[in-house]
């Protein structure tokens, strides 16, 4: 079992460019979290993925996150799936060299309920 990474919330991960994909429910609930229409937060805060297969976040010149703000990210209580995920259910290579969060050794049962309890706080909002 590799190790379950607790998150320092250094946000390294929000300053590594690529791809942010956001689902429909995603693109709902930032807009409202912004108090934007969809329609608007599409347009100033989104683009074509790589893929072209549906919408990203777009992304500072430097590469970092469009709501990257200093060390907070603007929209943390509503934050991508894929954000949450990070580093555990997706990474990308090399991140344990930029990456602050904590390797611990868990058991898959422990594994799947922090993961399971990290989803159902979010979704409780």
């Amino acid at each position: 079992m590799p190790p379950f990474y607790e998150c320092q919330r250094c946000t390294a991960c929000c300053r590594w460019p690529g791809d942010v994909r956001l689902l429909e429910d995603e693109i709902t609930r930032i807009a409202a979290f912004l108090d934007l229409s969809e329609e608007d937060f599409i347009q100033r805060y989104t683009r074509i993925n790589h893929h072209r297969s549906g919408l990203s976040l777009t992304e500072q010149p430097d590469g970092s996150c469009v709501f990257l703000e200093g060390v907070d990210c603007r929209i943390q209580p509503v934050k991508p799936q894929q954000c949450r995920d990070f580093p555990n259910l997706w990474n990308f290579p090399g991140f344990e060299n930029v990456c602050r969060a904590v390797p611990r050794d868990v058991t898959i049962e422990e594994f799947k309920s922090k993961v399971q309890v990290a989803n159902q706080s979010f979704f409780r909002r």
